[in-house]
């Protein structure tokens, strides 16, 4: 995915009728008369969006929630590649207190890669050599790697490296797999309990975790398919929770109560020779319709079969924006910001320029 951050922006139509008001626990309830939560609705409506949106306008003002098609409200959903930008939170976390830095090497840590010169920052921005999950074979619609039985992701993500890369990144799920296992070494503790400590005690989540295997845990859609498949993603996608937890975890970088400011600029800061690709997320300017000048944006996306998950952090504004649904690429495109028209941009545009 590349970021170009340089188009002007559409001009956006609002059409259509207001959805259900979903409650959500601890956040308040939308009561359906706002702006932009009107907005939202009608822009879901008209354009068949069938799952969830949350969004947050800044400070601690009530989560609003909205469900479209069969789902409730603050269903639980699997985060996907959310986790990441998680995992990168913990990760910067260890930077601010000094435990470790982004260039050093992560063998020192992992004993598996003693000797290697993969680096915190390599693996956090998808610039490492290490094999790829998804290039590994399939066995139905899946690639083997996530629907088998072998005990340890880590080991077949540390068995072989390739040759380093030059410029660009490869996506990789490996990358945080290896990322989450460094962690839980350099802290002595399991990526649960980090998470668990670190941002949900902080962030005053209330029913985010890793799905374990074979766990029982059910989620929008989940399956026994499923139910097998999320807990092989670890550290590169395995955490379910409802869309509040996710404005909430959004709030409490925004509020710096998870990161102190450095730490928390530096996972922010986007490098164009990587498409604006930050730590654990994308980080760049755009043009909405009816704001003034190019709008900060801190994206997450996330994707796993038929889920798509949007994770939207605008911080000059405090505004947030949390998505999910079951309707795979193949069925509902979110559309890119930095392109000036799609289904993100025009609710981004609605909630915060109108």
């Amino acid at each position: 995915m590349i970021f170009r951050p340089f188009l002007l922006a559409s001009a956006l139509t609002l059409l259509g009728a207001c959805a259900s008001v979903g409650e959500v626990p601890g956040g308040g309830v939308a009561d359906g008369t706002s702006v932009a939560d009107t907005a939202i609705s009608k822009l879901a409506n008209a354009n068949g969006f069938r799952g969830e949106i949350a969004i947050s306008l800044g400070g601690d003002e009530d989560i609003q929630s909205r469900a479209f098609g069969p789902r409730a409200a603050d269903q639980l959903w699997p985060w996907a590649s959310v986790t990441k930008q998680v995992v990168a939170t913990l990760a910067m976390q260890q930077v601010g207190m000094g435990k470790m830095s982004l260039d050093e090497p992560v063998g020192r840590y992992v004993p598996r890669l003693a000797g290697s010169s993969v680096t915190w920052r390599e693996l956090l921005q998808h610039r490492s050599p290490l094999p790829n999950p998804d290039e590994a074979g399939s066995s139905g619609d899946w690639p083997a790697f996530y629907t088998s039985d072998l005990p340890s992701t880590l080991d077949w993500c540390t068995n072989t490296l390739g040759e380093p890369l030059e410029t660009g990144y490869s996506y990789n799920n490996c990358d945080y797999i290896v990322l989450g296992a460094a962690l839980e070494m350099v802290t002595g503790h399991s990526l649960e309990k980090l998470v668990s400590d670190m941002i949900a005690g902080p962030a005053g989540l209330t029913g985010t975790r890793f799905l374990g295997g074979g766990g029982t845990l059910e989620f929008a859609g989940s399956d026994e398919l499923y139910r097998k498949i999320l807990p092989r993603y670890g550290a590169a996608g395995g955490l379910v929770g409802p869309l509040s937890d996710m404005v909430r975890f959004d709030r409490a970088l925004l509020a710096k109560r998870l990161l102190s400011d450095e730490p928390l600029q530096a996972m922010w800061t986007g490098d164009p020779a990587l498409g604006y690709m930050a730590l654990g997320q994308w980080a760049f300017a755009a043009p909405l319709a009816g704001c003034s000048g190019d709008v900060r944006i801190v994206e997450r996306r996330g994707a796993i079969g038929k889920y798509q998950i949007r994770n939207l952090i605008l911080p000059d504004s405090g505004i947030i924006v949390a998505m999910a649904t079951e309707q795979g690429e193949d069925i509902f495109s979110f559309g890119e910001v930095w392109s000036g028209n799609g289904f993100t941009f025009d609710i981004l545009s609605a909630v915060a320029c109108q």
